[in-house]
C-alpha cells in the first residue's frame, strides 16, 4: 500500500529536477529494491543500508547493533532488504517508555532530555545484552539528535540517516577541486 504513493511522489521529485532520493524511516528499507528498480535516480530508503558497509570496515569479529523505534517491529526481512546479516542485533526502544509514547501522541510524556537519556539507556542495553558490537546504526530518523549523547555515552561510533544522506549526496554531487 506504501510503494505506489512513495513512488509516485519520488517521480514527481525527479520531474522537479532530483538526482537521487532518500526517505527517512529505516522501515522503509523492505522498499529499497523496488523502489531502485523503478525509479530512474539512485535511491537510498532506510539508515539501515549503513549496516552492511560499516560491519565490513569493524575489526574482525566485531559487528554492528542497531537502535530501533520498535524491536518487535524490526527484523529479518528489513534487515535482508538491505543486505545486512539477519542476525544483526536489534534493540528496541521501551514499548511503554517516554520516547515512544511522546512520538505516538501523549505530549504529557514529552521532553528533549528524558527522550535523550531513554535513548541512551537503549543504547547501554544493546551493548550490555549483546557482545561484540563496535558500532551503532540507528533505525530512526528521531533518534537522530541523540547521536552524539549515545556516541559519548557507548564510546563507539553512532551512523544514522544523516550520515547516510551526507555519503548519499557526496556520491550525487561531487566536490569541484581546484585545478593547479
Amino acid at each position: 500500500a506504501f510503494l505506489d504513493p512513495f513512488a509516485r511522489s519520488a517521480e514527481r521529485l525527479i520531474a522537479r529536477g532530483a538526482n537521487g532520493i532518500v526517505t527517512s524511516c529505516g522501515f522503509l528499507a523492505l522498499y529499497q529494491e523496488k523502489l531502485a528498480a523503478r525509479l530512474t535516480v539512485p535511491v537510498a530508503t532506510s539508515a539501515l543500508l549503513q549496516v552492511a558497509m560499516v560491519e565490513r570496515v569493524l575489526p574482525k569479529a566485531r559487528r554492528v547493533g542497531v537502535l530501533t523505534f520498535n524491536g518487535d517491529s524490526l527484523g529479518a526481512a528489513h534487515l535482508a532488504a538491505v543486505g545486512a546479516p539477519i542476525d544483526t542485533p536489534v534493540v528496541g526502544l521501551p514499548e511503554h517508555g517516554r520516547f515512544r509514547r511522546a512520538l505516538l501522541g501523549d505530549a504529557s510524556v514529552d521532553g528533549y532530555d528524558h527522550r535523550e537519556a531513554e535513548a541512551v539507556e537503549t543504547a547501554k542495553r544493546l551493548l550490555a545484552t549483546h557482545d561484540g558490537i563496535a558500532a551503532i546504526v540507528l533505525e530512526c530518523t528521531n533518534l537522530v539528535p541523540h547521536a552524539l549523547a549515545i556516541r559519548a555515552a557507548t564510546g563507539l561510533p553512532v551512523y544514522d540517516v544523516m550520515t547516510l544522506v551526507r555519503w548519499f549526496y557526496a556520491g550525487l554531487e561531487q566536490t569541484r577541486w581546484p585545478r593547479p
